[in-house]
């Protein structure tokens, strides 16, 4: 029995595992709620509501630093688990979802290295993360303002896209690419059907 929970946390040819999908849905709801509340304070300003909904979560910069620590767990995962995950497809969709997908951590490890690298820059730190040195260094604070926020808008489609794909899959395509991210762990996600093969959710 313990042999067999030990697998259910590991990835398999057929389906994800616990720590793949811990890792992809709390990655998930940190993005999202990242970008709720960016649009909340770009829509509706610097009022009290707005101010009082955006502190039921993690701030800004804590979201950026748990993406950070989750992207790098993330990668040790996929390395330990490289040979046991679903087989990649070699039709176009599925190379391109191999491109997304390295877009999408590329993006989420550097937009908010971005920012704390901006933050150092400053010379103001941010106690106890980022060091106040009370010297401002031009650069630093030029790359983040020039880079930060046009790559997170970017992140911002590819995520769109990333959904719209994965209904498409389901609903169109109707192969088990979302179920192998979303099903009981016990079940063997269906035979695939679709154009699409097994392109990686």
């Amino acid at each position: 029995m313990m042999k067999k929970d030990f697998r259910m946390w590991l990835d398999t040819p057929e389906r994800y595992g616990s720590v793949s999908r811990l890792l992809h849905w709390t990655m998930a709801y940190l993005l999202i709620w990242q970008f709720i509340v960016i649009l909340t304070w770009r829509l509706f300003g610097d009022t009290q509501w707005v101010r009082t909904v955006t502190s039921l979560g993690p701030g800004h910069g804590t979201v950026g630093l748990l993406v950070i620590v989750l992207v790098v767990i993330r990668a040790i995962w996929w390395t330990i688990n490289r040979n046991r995950r679903p087989v990649q497809s070699t039709t176009v969709t599925g190379r391109a979802a191999v491109v997304v997908h390295a877009s999408f951590y590329l993006l989420m490890f550097s937009i908010p290295v971005l920012a704390l690298l901006r933050t150092y820059g400053s010379g103001k730190g941010w106690e106890p993360w980022v060091a106040s040195t009370g010297v401002e260094i031009p650069w630093m604070v030029a790359l983040g303002d020039l880079l930060h926020g046009v790559l997170a808008w970017f992140l911002s489609i590819l995520i769109g896209g990333h959904v719209v794909m994965a209904l498409v899959h389901r609903f169109v395509w109707k192969d088990s690419t979302l179920r192998r991210m979303t099903s009981s762990l016990g079940k063997r996600p269906a035979t695939d059907t679709g154009p699409a093969g097994n392109s990686v959710l």
